[in-house]
């Protein structure tokens, strides 16, 4: 259950706490890509859906879509661990999703460390489909799992 906590569109106060979240749920045992100031550039790129689950600056969970022609690329998603299997995350997924459909992708594409079997499984129990490995995909020490979601099918185009 999400409680009392609401999606939001993150804002220039949650940088810092999406970074962390970010640096520890994604990041761990590799460099640190997501700082704050990367964070802050996509808060404010226009092609990226910046949101968040918690007040300002105390992020409870977070997720980055970047959209491109009639693709989603989900580039960042993560939920504290103490919020971890209570809807938070199916939840914000969810919107991510609806709002994906509404700029018109036909597909969202996500990458998960292959180490990460809850994140996969998470994934896997939405409707995303594991279409490739990638060695090394991380700093070229952990290797990724590609996944994709199609959200609709131009019948013309079968």
């Amino acid at each position: 259950m999400i409680s009392n906590h609401t999606i939001r569109l993150a804002a220039p106060a949650d940088a810092s706490a999406i970074a962390a979240l970010s640096r520890a749920e994604i990041e761990y045992g590799l460099p640190w890509t997501w700082r704050e100031p990367r964070v802050r550039q996509a808060i404010a790129d226009p092609e990226i859906n910046a949101v968040v689950i918690g007040p300002p600056g105390a992020v409870a969970a977070f997720g980055l879509m970047y959209y491109a022609d009639d693709d989603a690329h989900l580039l960042l998603f993560a939920v504290h661990r103490s919020r971890q299997r209570q809807g938070v995350g199916s939840a914000m997924l969810r919107w991510l999703e609806d709002a994906a459909r509404a700029a018109g992708a036909r597909r969202i594409r996500v990458e998960a460390r292959m180490d990460n079997v809850a994140a996969r499984s998470f994934y896997n129990e939405h409707g995303y489909q594991e279409v490739a490995i990638v060695r090394g995909m991380y700093s070229g020490r952990v290797d990724g799992v590609k996944m994709e979601k199609w959200l609709r099918v131009d019948l013309a185009e079968s």
